[in-house]
């Protein structure tokens, strides 16, 4: 009889294991089939944009897009949009990127993606992620002014897509700050084009100085590692102030 009970209680342990077996593989099935209807149609967004002959989706199309979501195209959630794919290059998002950005978004319609957009712009703005995005926003623009046969030569942003850079980026943070600096920038004629160290040492100016000193700039050490760009800078301020 023990035998007996004992026989039993395996081929019930066995049939509950059989069962929860079944019903995993069925969930990751399913799980799987979802994940594939989803890329499909995160895909299928992509070519509804893309250049056939490209196979990207290139300035024009980036337009038809910013269109359908009722979004400016110069309007900085479209950069943010950039940031998310991990766009390589000013102006274009290839299928990887594109999928990359959706995904994680969680956006495989148009409706969904244009819905995306505030949870988007909050995300950026934590200062965790923000500094990487001011980062990245001078690297995607660098490569849109970048020509094949010196590329590996450029390395800084000339003063006037700087000035409409910084407003687009940091105006929103720093809006008086940044005018000023903007209105420095057009007047003065010893930069021609900023570099990367100047762009981040201004972020950190901002950061630092500007909140505390702001406009007197009282706590600006000049012996600090600034770029000179910024020494000039304070010194035209001082001088315009008096």
């Amino acid at each position: 009889m023990r035998r007996s009970a004992s026989k039993k209680t395996g081929q019930s342990n066995s049939t509950t294991a059989s069962i929860t077996s079944s019903a995993t593989d069925l969930f990751r099935s399913s799980s799987g089939k979802a994940s594939s209807k989803e890329m499909e149609r995160i895909d299928n967004l992509f070519y509804s944009y893309a250049n056939r002959s490209s196979g990207m989706i290139d300035p024009e199309g980036i337009e038809t897009l910013c269109s359908d979501m009722e979004v400016d195209h110069t309007d900085v959630r479209i950069l943010m949009l950039a940031w998310k794919m991990r766009a390589e290059k000013q102006g274009y998002f290839t299928l990887e990127e594109w999928r990359q950005g959706l995904k994680s978004l969680r956006a495989d319609t148009l409706n969904k993606l244009k819905k995306a957009l505030p949870d988007l712009e909050k995300e950026v703005k934590r200062p965790s992620n923000f500094v990487d995005f001011y980062n990245y926003a001078f690297r995607y623009c660098l490569t849109g002014i970048m020509s094949s046969q010196w590329k590996e030569k450029q390395k800084s942003i000339d003063i006037e897509s700087i000035c409409q850079l910084l407003d687009l980026v940091l105006g929103s943070h720093f809006q008086a700050q940044v005018d000023y600096f903007i209105e420095y920038l057009k007047i003065q004629s010893d930069y021609k084009v900023i570099n990367m160290d100047q762009w981040m040492g201004f972020y950190r100016f901002c950061n630092e100085v500007l909140p505390i000193s702001f406009p007197d700039f009282s706590n600006y050490d000049p012996e600090l590692a600034w770029p000179l760009i910024l020494d000039n800078f304070v010194e035209w301020m001082r001088a315009k102030r008096t």
